[in-house]
């Protein structure tokens, strides 16, 4: 499969017009199956198909224990899985990233208890390392990338969707068995309530992004006892919720 590809381009800049080769991300509609009852559609690349299965299944409260899912089938970009719980359209709209502001239903919010730590020098380090890492971004700056981080460990995931990439991220964790509690996510994206809930059902303590909260985010955020970090461009961030997870490097 392409993740990638060169298309016909004409490049201006300061007056000037050149044919060019320009390389654009491979997004398709990916088609996700459960129990043969619900199907949705997602425009994503196709890679890390499982990871993103997995990820989606918990991070939208589908399923709460690995064991639970039965089979996962990806043809293509068809993914049937079958899952022991049963489940029917009304209670899947609950779900956070469902349409027509059904997140404001929910109500289980999770708070969030971990004592991990971070130095606020790792941050910035790992959003470098993130950016770095990205390979379909750095060609194409078509993607959202999204990292795990546990201790050593460092799982990077890219998509066009923000949430995509989280979910394919949060997948692979769960597949490798890490620790979510002693985990932080670092991610390209925005933070709203719909992003924040997803990984508060994980119990993953602290999300950090380059980019912009929101106040639905803020809101859980400040409710759950989360970490919040935005704008971490450089050397520098701003802190929301429980702050008291960072370690400040002051100089």
């Amino acid at each position: 499969m392409k993740l990638t590809e060169k298309v016909d381009a004409i490049k201006f800049k300061d007056g000037k017009k050149n044919e060019v080769k320009e390389q654009i991300v491979c997004d398709e509609t990916i088609t996700l199956i459960i129990n043969d009852e619900i199907t949705r559609n997602f425009s994503a690349i196709n890679e890390s198909l499982k990871e993103f299965t997995v990820g989606y299944l918990f991070g939208e409260n589908i399923v709460k224990s690995y064991n639970n899912i039965d089979k996962i089938d990806i043809n293509e970009n068809i993914i049937n899985v079958k899952i022991k719980e049963n489940i029917s359209n009304n209670d899947y709209i609950l779900c956070s990233d469902a349409s027509g502001g059904q997140r404001s239903k929910i109500k289980d919010i999770n708070i969030i208890d971990s004592d991990l730590k971070v130095d606020s020098d790792e941050f910035i380090k790992n959003m470098k390392i993130l950016t770095d890492k990205a390979r379909i971004w750095k060609h194409t700056g078509g993607t959202h990338v999204a990292g795990i981080v546990c201790d050593d460990i460092f799982i990077l995931k890219e998509d066009v969707s923000r949430h995509v990439a989280v979910d394919k991220a949060i997948g692979a964790g769960i597949l490798e068995k890490i620790d979510f509690s002693k985990s932080y996510i670092i991610y390209s994206g925005r933070m709203p309530a719909d992003m924040v809930i997803k990984l508060n059902r994980m119990k993953i303590p602290i999300i950090v992004s380059n980019a912009a909260p929101a106040y639905s985010g803020y809101e859980v955020v400040k409710k759950s006892n989360m970490t919040m970090i935005g704008f971490l461009r450089g050397n520098r961030f701003n802190a929301y919720g429980n702050t008291d997870r960072i370690n400040f490097n002051l100089f």
